[in-house]
């Protein structure tokens, strides 16, 4: 499974399609700056009010903020509400 990985994330880097979703692949939608829905996560590696470090197919993510809580979470999707300062992305990493 991993070549396959492999294989769909070299074709998403190597075309034109930027806009389009491949299976898999974290799906991020932030409502405002109180509201994130990410689908496709691999696990939490840090809780707190302040940060939220989610890992992903190509690294981390990382939510920061005030008030920060986990609302939901299934074995693919995950909802976090609060003050959402900033959301970094870090390849490589998890």
């Amino acid at each position: 499974m991993k070549s396959m990985d492999k294989i769909i994330t070299q074709f998403h880097r190597n075309t034109e399609l930027t806009g389009a979703v491949f299976p898999g692949m974290p799906l991020l939608e932030l409502s405002g700056d109180q509201r994130i829905l990410l689908e496709n996560h691999c696990g939490i590696t840090c809780y707190s009010h302040r940060e939220i470090r989610i890992n992903v197919k190509f690294g981390q993510l990382c939510v920061s903020g005030c008030n920060l809580e986990l609302m939901q979470m299934s074995a693919s999707q995950l909802v976090i509400t609060g003050n959402i300062s900033s959301i970094n992305v870090f390849r490589g990493m998890g």
